[in-house]
């Protein structure tokens, strides 16, 4: 597996940040008042990247019951988040911003990523400071980076932004792409089911909005990091983009193809992320990532 930089995930998509304020506060206010300001996002771990065909390790944390008490163990509620990342090509300089004109020269390519995530874990500990053990566990990122020169014939504009964004950040020409994205999951049987279909260019913030605002504050990039979009969901319940969504919050389970359901996914389940642009001649692809998730180790 090629050795990777650093780990940012972002929120990019506003449709999932709006399932997720339904969910969890006001239906009629579900986006923070920040959210349309600035990509929100978050540090992860370097040293928790896996490549595909790795198990996923079940991961355990507190949680909070329904009957009020704190318990420790392994998460029933695992998730995978279908994303795409932005692979950072060369060394940004230390205290420098970078601009929205040069972006794109610091971007090698983009790559798929399961940021995996362990959402009764996360519920209980991201007040006050934001995601950890619920995130930090496990993130697979694919083997095939695709250059943006690749993809120049699939850029296409994206949402429009409103407010307008300040000026560091307005956008100067497409920089969404027309990327169609499969998530699949499968039974230890081989039963194969797909979970959702959705396509890159439903995020809100896009690849250039991302770095730029990433580096605005003087922090640098290396050659090698990744900047993770977070979940892209689109607008309809089928372009939904982790088990979360797609069940809302286990109250709606999915059946799979062989009968079963799944609110979350089990030990031995796998889940398999694609990703594709154009067909035919055009035809350009992100591969495939796959892993198969395993019961929690015992210290």
């Amino acid at each position: 597996m090629r050795k990777w930089g650093e780990f940012t995930d972002f929120y990019s998509s506003e449709h999932h940040a709006r399932n997720v304020g339904k969910m969890f506060r006001d239906p009629e206010n579900a986006l923070l008042p920040n959210w349309k300001h600035l990509p929100v996002g978050y540090h992860g771990r370097s040293s928790s990247i896996i490549a595909s065909g790795e198990p996923v390790y079940r991961p355990s944390g507190q949680r909070k019951e329904a009957d009020g008490s704190i318990t420790f163990g392994p998460t029933r509620k695992l998730d995978f988040e279908l994303e795409v990342g932005v692979v950072i090509g060369r060394d940004s300089e230390r205290g420098r911003p970078i601009s929205m004109e040069e972006a794109d020269s610091y971007i090698e390519g983009l790559v798929l990523v399961n940021d995996w995530s362990a959402r009764d874990i996360q519920a209980w500990e991201y007040v006050p400071l934001g995601p950890f053990l619920g995130k930090n566990f496990a993130t697979t990122v694919g083997d095939t980076v695709v250059p943006l020169s690749a993809l120049e014939q699939f850029r296409v504009e994206g949402p429009v932004q409103d407010p307008e964004p300040l000026p560091y950040l307005q956008r100067i020409g497409p920089s969404h792409f027309d990327i169609t994205l499969e998530a699949w999951h499968e039974t230890p049987d081989g039963s194969r089911t797909l979970l959702t279909r959705t396509n890159h260019k439903h995020l809100y913030w896009d690849i250039r909005q991302q770095l730029v605002h990433h580096t605005s504050n003087g922090c640098p990039v290396r050659a090698g990091d990744i900047l993770a979009s977070g979940t892209i969901s689109g607008p309809e319940r089928e372009s939904w983009g982790c088990l979360l969504e797609l069940s809302w919050n286990g109250t709606a389970p999915i059946t799979l193809a062989n009968g079963a359901q799944r609110s979350f996914i089990e030990d031995n389940d796998s889940i398999i992320i694609i990703g594709h642009a154009g067909k035919d001649a055009q035809h350009v692809s992100l591969g495939e990532i796959r892993n198969s998730v395993v019961p929690a180790l015992k210290a």
